[in-house]
C-alpha cells in the first residue's frame, strides 16, 4: 500500500537525516548557506548599484567578496558609508555572526566528540611486531614487567593492551604499579577482546605474540576460549600462526581450550601450575625459588636453539659443551619434549635443543671437554623413601588438586591433616580424588590462624607445613593478611620449642612477600607471580608450556634440590664442569646449586644459582644443595 506523505515532510525527512550524519555534514550546511547569503547578498548589491557615499558601483563578483568579508568578520562594516549600503552590509554581518558562531559551536563540539572517543581507547593501532594483552586481572602487572625485561634488547617494542575498562583508568594504573617502562610504550584500548570488531582495533594480524588472561568474571574461562576462538577463526585472520598464550583455570576446560587454539596457542593452566609447584615446593623448601629464576627474564631462562652443531653427540656430551649455558633437553622433530635424556642418547640435526641461558646472545658452544677430574666425586646413594606426615592450613580452590597431586608423590602410609574453616569443609574434600593409596586424609574443621587451635595441632611432628590463603572467600589482601599471622603463629610455636620446622607459604600478592618474610618460612610460592611468569614467557618461546607440562609431571624429568654430599666430598672446591659430570653419572642433568649461607640476595632467591658458568670454581659445604633435574625422586 502506497503512503501518501507529504513533500514538506519527505524534505524535512531528508533534512534531519542529513543533519544526523555528525559534525562534517553540519559544516557542509553551514558552508551551503553561507555561500547562499553571500550570492543573495551580492546580487542585490550588484543589481540595485549599491555603494558606500564615495565609492564606484560594485560588480557581482566584487559584491560577494565584500559580503563574504562581513559575514567572516564583523569588524568590517566599520568604514561602511552611506546608510542603504551601511543596512545591508549590516544584515549580511549579522547573518554571518549566526554562521560563524554555529561554525565555532559545531568544530568545539567536534572536537570534544574526538577527544571523547581517543579518551574511551577506540581508535585503530597501527604497530607491528608487538605484543597483544588482552583483557585485564591483578596478573597484568607482573606480566608487564616481565615483558619490559624481555624487550630491551628489541627496537622500538609495544605491548598494546585491551580490557573491558577504561583507558585513562588503566593508564594510570600501569603508571601507578610499574616504575620503569625502560625502552616499551604501552598502548591502551578499550573494547571486549571477544568481539571481532573490536578485537581488530589492536591490529593482531601484524602482533609477534598474543596473552589471554583469565578475566574477573563469574567464568573467566569460557571468555577466554571465547577470545581464542575470536583470534583464530577470524575469517580476515592471517596465514601465519599466531603465537598465544592462554591463561586457564580449570583444568576440565583445558580440552575444549586445546581444541579451539590448536597449534597457536599454549595454555597456562594457573590453579594446575600452582598446585604442583606447591607441592613439589612443601617437599624440598628452596624450590620455588629455582622455578622462579627459570621464568623470569631477569637472570636465566629457557631457550630453544637448532642442533646442527651437536649433531651426530651424545646429549652427556652436549651437557659438557656449553660453558654459560645449560643444556636440559631436546625437543623431537615431532615436537615432543625431552628433558634429562640419557647421557648416551644421540642429538638429531633437525632437532633443538633445550638450554638455560641468560639471554639467547650468550649461548655459545665452547667445544667438548674430555679431562675432568672426578677424583672429589663421592659414591651415588640413593635417599630411602619413608611415610610422610603433611599438614595444610587455610583453603581454597587449589586444596583439591594440591591433595591430589601429593598423592603421586608420597610413600605409602603417608597421610594429609587437612585444617580449615570454610564453610562446608567436610563437602569440599569429599569431592578430592586421590591419585594413589599411599595417602590418607584427616580432615579437621577449627581456626587455622588461632594460636591455640595450631598450637593443639602439633604442627612440629609434621614432615611438611603447607598455608593456603582464603582467596576464594576473602580478597587478595585480607587473605594475605590471614596467612600472615598463620605463618607468625608457627613461627613462635617454633620458637618456643627451640626447633625447625618446614614451612612452605602460599602468598597471592608479591607485595606481601617481603613482609611475611619476618615469619622465617624456608619457602614462598606467589601464586598470582608465578602465573604471571609463565604467561610472559610463553608469549617469547612457543615450547614453554611444554617444557613446564613436562618439568611438573611425575612420569618426566622433575627438578629436585638433593645433597651436595651426594655428589662431591665436603669441602671440595670444584667446578660445575665436575658438578656436571657427576650428576651425568648418575643419570641426572645438573643445573645450578644452592648455597645455605647465601640469604640476603637481592632477588630473594634463597642462595639459589642457576646456570653458573661452568669454569668457575665452588666449595661446597655441609646443608649445601645440587639443583638437579631426575626421572625419579
Amino acid at each position: 500500500m502506497k503512503n501518501n506523505v507529504k513533500f514538506t515532510s519527505k524534505l524535512r525527512y531528508w533534512f534531519d537525516q542529513t543533519m544526523a550524519a555528525g559534525t562534517g555534514a553540519l559544516i557542509g550546511w553551514l558552508g551551503i548557506i553561507s555561500l547562499v547569503i553571500i550570492m543573495v547578498f551580492g546580487a542585490i548589491i550588484s543589481v540595485t548599484g549599491l555603494t558606500q557615499a564615495d565609492g564606484e558601483a560594485l560588480t557581482f563578483a566584487e559584491a560577494m567578496w565584500e559580503s563574504l568579508m562581513r559575514t567572516l568578520d564583523a569588524g568590517t562594516m566599520g568604514g561602511d558609508t552611506g546608510w542603504m549600503f551601511r543596512f545591508v552590509m549590516l544584515l549580511v554581518t549579522l547573518a554571518g555572526i549566526f554562521v560563524v558562531s554555529t561554525l565555532i559551536g559545531i568544530l568545539s563540539s567536534g572536537i570534544e566528540s574526538k577527544l571523547d572517543e581517543l579518551r574511551k581507547g577506540r581508535s585503530q593501532v597501527l604497530e607491528e611486531e608487538h605484543t597483544i594483552i588482552l583483557n585485564w586481572s591483578p596478573s597484568i602487572f607482573d606480566v608487564i614487567s616481565e615483558l619490559v625485561i624481555a624487550n630491551e634488547s628489541r627496537r622500538n617494542p609495544r605491548i598494546v593492551i585491551m580490557a573491558d575498562r577504561d583507558k585513562v583508568e588503566m593508564e594510570d594504573d600501569i603508571a601507578a604499579k610499574i616504575d620503569d617502562l625502560k625502552n616499551t610504550k604501552v598502548i591502551c584500548r578499550s573494547g571486549d577482546p571477544t568481539d571481532l570488531t573490536d578485537l581488530a582495533i589492536v591490529n593482531p594480524n601484524a602482533s609477534r605474540s598474543i596473552v589471554i588472561l583469565s578475566p574477573d568474571a563469574a567464568d573467566p574461562d569460557s571468555s577466554v576460549i571465547k577470545t581464542i576462538l575470536a583470534i583464530t577463526q577470524n575469517p580476515n585472520r592471517r596465514t601465519d600462526k599466531y603465537r598465544i598464550a592462554a591463561e586457564i583455570r580449570d583444568i576440565h576446560n583445558a580440552e575444549l581450550a586445546n581444541i579451539v587454539g590448536g597449534d597457536e596457542t599454549q595454555l597456562v593452566l594457573a590453579d594446575d601450575l600452582i598446585s604442583r609447584i606447591v607441592v613439589h615446593s612443601s617437599r624440598q623448601p628452596g624450590l620455588s625459588a629455582v622455578y622462579t629464576e627459570l621464568l623470569d627474564f631477569d637472570g636465566s631462562e629457557i631457550y630453544t636453539i637448532t642442533a646442527e652443531q651437536l649433531a651426530g653427540r651424545y646429549y652427556g656430551q652436549g651437557c659438557l659443551a656449553f660453558e654459560t649455558s645449560t643444556l636440559i633437553g631436546l625437543v623431537t622433530t615431532d615436537g615432543k619434549v625431552e628433558l634429562n635424556p640419557a647421557k648416551d642418547r644421540k642429538i638429531l640435526a633437525e632437532e633443538r635443543l633445550i638450554v638455560i641461558a641468560e639471554d639467547d646472545d650468550a649461548i655459545e658452544i665452547k667445544g667438548l671437554q674430555n679431562s675432568i677430574d672426578t677424583s672429589m666425586f663421592n659414591a651415588a646413594r640413593t635417599d630411602t623413601i619413608k611415610p610422610e606426615r603433611t599438614l595444610l592450613l587455610g583453603w581454597n580452590r587449589r586444596a583439591p588438586m594440591i591433595a591430589t597431586e601429593l598423592s603421586r608423590f608420597v610413600a605409602p602410609g603417608s597421610v594429609l591433616t587437612i585444617v580449615a574453616d570454610t564453610p562446608d569443609l567436610a563437602g569440599k574434600t569429599a569431592g578430592i580424588r586421590l591419585a594413589s593409596d599411599n595417602l590418607t586424609l584427616d580432615i579437621r574443621n577449627a581456626n587455622s590462624s588461632s594460636r591455640a587451635e595450631i598450637r593443639a595441632l602439633d604442627p612440629l611432628s609434621y614432615d611438611h607445613i603447607l598455608v593456603l590463603g582464603y582467596n576464594e572467600d576473602l580478597d587478595p589482601q585480607p587473605a594475605d593478611t590471614r596467612t600472615l599471622v598463620t605463618l607468625l603463629h608457627l613461627r613462635q610455636v617454633a620458637e618456643e620449642a627451640g626447633r625447625r620446622s618446614s614451612v612452605v607459604s602460599e602468598m597471592i600478592d608479591v607485595r606481601n612477600r617481603e613482609l611475611a618474610e619476618v615469619s622465617k618460612a624456608d619457602d614462598f610460592v606467589v601464586s598470582n607471580k608465578l602465573v604471571s611468569l609463565m604467561l610472559a614467557q610463553a608469549a617469547e618461546n612457543e615450547f614453554m608450556s611444554r617444557i613446564f607440562g613436562s618439568l611438573l609431571d611425575e612420569e618426566g624429568a622433575e627438578l629436585y634440590l638433593r645433597p651436595a654430599s651426594n655428589y662431591v666430598q665436603p669441602g671440595a672446591t670444584v667446578d660445575f664442569y665436575q658438578l656436571t659430570l657427576a650428576g651425568l653419572m648418575r643419570g641426572e642433568t645438573v643445573i645450578g646449586y644452592r648455597q645455605r649461607g647465601v640469604s640476603a640476595d637481592d632477588r630473594r632467591l634463597g642462595g639459589v644459582k642457576i646456570n653458573p658458568v661452568k669454569s668457575q670454581k665452588v666449595t661446597f659445604s655441609e646443608g649445601d644443595q645440587v639443583v638437579v633435574l631426575a626421572s625419579n625422586g
